[in-house]
């Protein structure tokens, strides 16, 4: 039996653990700050549900074989208490986290060398605790190798596509650029595709230039075709859309992964000698809005 524990229980988090319960050679541990009776998820196969076992409190938990850690970026050092009583000394962490910096966010806390940064492509939304609605298929990348393959394996008898690839920095860096746009409608409130104009298409497109530059300077091989489609996506959303979780936290008046999605843009534009004037006006002034902005 493979023990499994999932850190943050939210949209991504949920799901999840929901489609790692429906194999049972897996035993699932949900870590949570609220009490949760089950987990309901309706997927686009239908709906599944699971039971796992749940904990709200660190003192209680036990060493696992694995820990998925799906909490926001902004709060890393939370998960401290738990990872102290369910990482032993043959327990693998993955990291499934917005942004580019995974294993800089938590290698103060776990080893390097056993942490597993995991990009993720789940479209899903929570709309209680425990009930999530996945929009669509997901995909997980992970790098090739012993701890990346072995997660792959994980979700092999689930409908969440995973693969380990030789090149993980281009696409965690590829969904960056996908996703750097959307601070615009976070800013405005507004999908972009009814109040599009040039001007706001060279704002959006100085956006996703200004993350590529930065992206390919790290190493990262991002094809000009990111740039155009990323500028395309935002041009043809629609009144009422909502352009990924920044923009819907801003909604909800929650704390946003700005520095996650943007400011590390800006952060590593300036280690590269490389200038980012459209990310840093924009995360300036979202945070100049009073937004629940924390740099991480």
């Amino acid at each position: 039996m493979t023990t499994i524990a999932v850190i943050g229980p939210g949209a991504i988090g949920g799901t999840i653990a929901a489609w790692l319960a429906q194999d049972p050679a897996f035993s699932i541990t949900v870590c949570a700050r609220t009490p949760l009776d089950d987990i309901r998820v309706e997927t686009p196969q239908g709906v599944i549900t699971a039971k796992p076992e749940v904990l709200t409190d660190p003192g209680k938990a036990r060493v696992v074989d694995w820990v998925l850690v799906a909490t926001k970026t902004y709060d890393v050092d939370s998960t401290k208490p738990w990872l102290d009583r369910l990482v032993g000394d043959a327990t693998r962490v993955a990291i499934i986290q917005n942004g580019v910096e995974h294993v800089r966010l938590f290698e103060h806390l776990v080893p390097a060398e056993r942490l597993v940064p995991v990009m993720i492509n789940l479209p899903a939304v929570r709309s209680a605790p425990g009930r999530i609605v996945q929009s669509r298929h997901g995909i997980i990348a992970v790098p090739a190798g012993r701890n990346g393959n072995a997660l792959a394996a994980l979700f092999a008898h689930t409908e969440i596509e995973a693969a380990a690839h030789a090149d993980f920095l281009s696409q965690v860096w590829v969904k960056l650029a996908g996703n750097c746009a959307a601070i615009v409608p976070a800013l405005t409130l507004r999908a972009t595709g009814p109040v599009w104009s040039d001007a706001l298409e060279a704002i959006v497109r100085g956006l996703v230039e200004e993350c590529v530059a930065v992206g390919r300077a790290e190493g990262a091989d991002i094809p000009e075709a990111v740039i155009d489609a990323t500028v395309a996506n935002a041009r043809n959303s629609r009144e009422g859309s909502v352009a990924g979780s920044i923009h819907a936290d801003r909604l909800a008046g929650h704390q946003m992964e700005v520095d996650a999605r943007n400011g590390v843009i800006v952060r590593l534009g300036e280690q590269h000698g490389i200038a980012t004037p459209m990310n840093r006006v924009l995360v300036t002034l979202l945070a100049a809005a009073g937004s629940p902005w924390v740099k991480s």
